[in-house]
């Protein structure tokens, strides 16, 4: 993804809300189906990680690899992830 479309992709981002959030439990089977039925729905969404610096990397990490998204932006507890859904 080039420059141009991730700044596209943050503008659009920005008046949008967390749709998922990751607490204690961490990232669970049942938290990537939602990241997975969101990004279906939305292509573009927010998630916050309510973890410490270091593992909300990993973890962001870690979405992006198993639902095959880019990691627009990461800003403090709030990740933006887009997935292009071939259907639309």
């Amino acid at each position: 993804m080039n420059p141009i479309e991730k700044k596209k992709l943050k503008a659009l981002a920005h008046p949008l809300n967390p749709v998922v959030i990751i607490g204690q439990a961490g990232l669970t089977p049942a938290v990537l189906k939602e990241i997975n039925v969101a990004l279906d729905a939305h292509e573009l969404i927010k998630i916050r990680i309510r973890a410490e610096r270091d593992e909300r990397n990993v973890i962001g990490e870690q979405i992006c690899a198993d639902t095959q998204a880019v990691l627009v932006q990461s800003i403090g507890q709030v990740a933006v992830i887009y997935r292009k859904n071939p259907k639309k």
